[in-house]
């Protein structure tokens, strides 16, 4: 007997790095937009803009929001939307720590914008630390280098590792990162 593919999953799977799955998705089920699907008890709730969020996707989330999903700290973060980001800490000065999806913290989503202005301000508003070390492997694979040394200036870890066991100075050398990578080595 073979398990039955589960299409809201796969919406899902795709919401992370597949545009072209995401669109097919939605465009069979628009009510998915903005759905919270739950992984269970190991992954907890995720929207579709969430899981974009989370990896990076600046593409996907783009796209999602152009389509209605509301934005959220995390999405703003990730896509370097300062002045956003400054009006969900005005409305509510808890969301200068609001985790993402997964409870994936704010700076780790923040370290994709490479926009070193935006974390200090995150910090200037309250932000709690927690994801400098997440921050820093998010920062090598983009090859951001002066986040990573932000990252690094503010307590991150260097053997701290991804969900495959890499770190950041893995992920900036598989991705052709020679300066966070030299930077990382300095650190050490």
């Amino acid at each position: 007997m073979t398990d039955q593919p589960d299409p809201l999953r796969e919406f899902m799977i795709a919401a992370h790095f597949n545009l072209d799955g995401l669109k097919a998705g939605l465009e069979a089920h628009p009510e998915w937009l903005n759905i919270d699907y739950d992984w269970g008890p190991e992954g907890g709730m995720e929207t579709p803009l969430g899981a974009a969020s989370h990896v990076g996707n600046r593409q996907i989330a783009e796209y999602l929001l152009d389509r209605g999903a509301p934005l959220t700290p995390a999405a703003a973060a990730m896509l370097g939307r300062k002045d956003a980001l400054e009006a969900f800490i005005d409305a509510d000065p808890a969301n200068a720590s609001a985790p993402g999806a997964h409870g994936i913290p704010l700076l780790g989503h923040a370290a994709f914008s490479g926009d070193v202005s935006l974390v200090e301000m995150l910090k200037a508003r309250g932000n709690d630390g927690s994801g400098v070390s997440m921050g820093l492997i998010h920062a090598a694979g983009a090859g951001h280098t002066d986040m990573a040394a932000w990252m690094l200036d503010n307590g991150a870890d260097v053997t701290a590792q991804n969900f495959q066991g890499k770190t950041a100075i893995d992920i900036a050398q598989a991705n052709g990162h020679d300066g966070v990578v030299a930077l990382i080595q300095n650190r050490q």
